[in-house]
Parts: structure tokens; C-alpha cells; sequence
């Protein structure tokens, strides 16, 4: 995929046990709705549905020219790529 530019949402989301997970929401598109819907689908398939994400906590952070590969593929696969970086699990 020759991607034009990717857009970053910094994202943190607050578990039922109080547990604070903190990434990034990367897609095509600098919608944050969409990024906002992407990151409740990711914590729903990570077992966290019932963590609060809203949109004070998934801001547009920057745009870039471009992504590793493997981000691309996840989101060609899927629209969006998760970058973790605190309290994700692996």
C-alpha cells in the first residue's frame, strides 16, 4: 500500500479495574470520530469493552508521510493500526 499520509490519535482509555492504557490510533483518515470508533473496537477485541475512551481522550496528536509495513497491512486489513505504549497488554 502506498499510503499518502497517516494520521495519529494519542488515546487513553480507562479500564473497569482502574487501569489506564495509553496508545495511539493510526489510520488514513483524520476523523476523530473514526478514530474514536476505532479505539472502542480495539479495546472490545481485546476483552476491554467496558474501558471509557471518549473524545477527550483520543486526540489528534500529528500526521505522517508514512508507516512500517506492518502497520500498513493492519490497516488495509482492519482501517486502523494500534501502537501501544503504556498499560496494553502485549
Amino acid at each position: 500500500m502506498n499510503a499518502t499520509q497517516i494520521h495519529v490519535f494519542d488515546t487513553y482509555a480507562r479500564c473497569a479495574n482502574g487501569r489506564i492504557m495509553h496508545f495511539d490510533v493510526v489510520t488514513l483518515q483524520r476523523e476523530q470520530p473514526k478514530a474514536l470508533e476505532y479505539a472502542r473496537q480495539w479495546l472490545r477485541s481485546i476483552g476491554e469493552e467496558s474501558a471509557v475512551v471518549n473524545a477527550e481522550s483520543c486526540a489528534y496528536c500529528h500526521s505522517e508521510a508514512t508507516a512500517p509495513q506492518t502497520m500498513l497491512d493492519d490497516i488495509i486489513a482492519q482501517g486502523y493500526a494500534i501502537y501501544k505504549m503504556e498499560g496494553c497488554p502485549p
